[in-house]
């Protein structure tokens, strides 16, 4: 059967997760809203503050690699052919700025939920590494992925 789609414009974008392991609720649902888009696979994770938390959850989910932190994981990813091309980060807001910051430096495009930033210098300095990376970095507000909104 033919659909008129090349395999670049069906390839889904390879997605990693920095938070929004087991125990927390706003991963659960940044997952169920990237499924419903049907444009990201989810392949990679640092799911948790803990390593044993956080491979458990990347287990749970049967992610291809799993990461103890976010730096880990974006100083490997970047090193792969078939590494992540876009990163959801659903931790705290208090770590928004050095995941950001930290995928931003190595060109992977960041996917941040709300609140961005509690600290305005940061929020500035985040805004400043996005203009000199080569990589878009999109403030989101997931209420879009609830079926009552759609």
């Amino acid at each position: 059967m033919v659909t008129g789609r090349n395999d670049e414009t069906s390839r889904r974008i390879h997605l990693g997760m920095v938070g929004g392991g087991a125990d927390a609720f706003i991963g659960g649902v940044y997952r169920i809203a990237a499924r419903l888009d049907d444009k990201f696979e989810l392949v990679a994770g640092a799911l948790s503050s803990t390593p044993e938390k956080s491979r458990e959850s990347g287990e749970a989910l049967s992610l291809e690699r799993m990461y103890d932190d976010f730096k880990q994981m974006a100083i490997r990813e970047t090193r792969l052919e078939s590494g992540i091309e876009a990163v959801s980060i659903v931790t705290p807001n208090h770590v928004h700025y050095a995941a950001a910051r930290e995928f931003l430096r190595r060109g992977v495009h960041g996917i941040c939920g709300k609140l961005l930033n509690s600290i305005l210098g940061h929020a500035k300095k985040l805004g400043k590494a996005a203009e000199r990376s080569n990589a878009l970095f999109i403030l989101s507000h997931n209420c879009s992925g609830f079926s009552m909104v759609r």
